[in-house]
C-alpha cells in the first residue's frame, strides 16, 4: 500500500462500507447466537434491530449488550484489514452506525431507550479508537530492509 497521493475512488469507498457493515452484522449473528441463541428458545432480527431488546434488566439483555460490544471490538480488527489508514477509522465506524441507525428506525422505530444510545455510543468509540490505534501501530511498523 502507498501513502502518496490518494485518489477518491467512490466506488471503493462504497465496497468498503459494504464489506465493513457486512462483517459486523455477520459478526453480530455470531456472538448473538453463542450468547442469546442459548437462552431463548427461537432467534429473530429483534436482537438485532429492536432497540428494546438492549436491556439491563435482563440476562438476555445483558448478553445483547456484550454481543454488540463484542462486534464492535471486532469490527475495528476488520478496519485494520479493509481500511488501513487511522485518520479513515472515525469515518467509517460512524458510518457503520449511522447506517445501523437508519435500520433501527426503519425496524423497530425510534430508539427512545438511553441504554440502546449508550452501548451503540460506546460501540462506536471503541470501534473508532481500536481500529485507529491498530492501524497506527501497523503504519508506524518499521520498514524492512534486506542488505545482500
Amino acid at each position: 500500500m502507498f501513502y502518496g497521493a490518494v485518489v477518491w475512488d467512490p466506488w471503493l469507498i462504497v465496497a468498503q462500507i459494504v464489506c465493513l457493515q457486512c462483517l459486523y452484522y455477520l459478526t453480530l449473528g455470531v456472538f448473538l447466537s453463542f450468547l442469546v441463541g442459548i437462552r431463548v428458545s427461537r432467534m429473530s432480527l429483534v436482537y438485532f434491530f429492536d432497540f428494546a431488546s438492549v436491556t439491563t434488566s435482563t440476562v438476555t439483555g445483558w448478553c445483547v449488550i456484550a454481543s454488540f460490544l463484542l462486534s464492535s471490538i471486532a469490527g475495528a480488527g476488520y478496519m485494520l484489514y479493509l481500511i488501513e489508514r487511522a485518520k479513515k477509522c472515525l469515518d467509517f465506524s460512524a458510518t457503520l452506525y449511522i447506517i445501523h441507525l437508519f435500520i433501527c428506525i426503519m425496524y423497530g422505530g425510534w430508539p427512545s431507550s438511553i441504554t440502546w444510545w449508550v452501548v451503540n455510543g460506546t460501540g462506536v468509540a471503541v470501534m473508532a479508537l481500536l481500529g485507529e490505534y491498530l492501524c497506527i501501530r501497523r503504519e508506524l511498523r518499521e520498514i524492512p530492509i534486506t542488505r545482500y
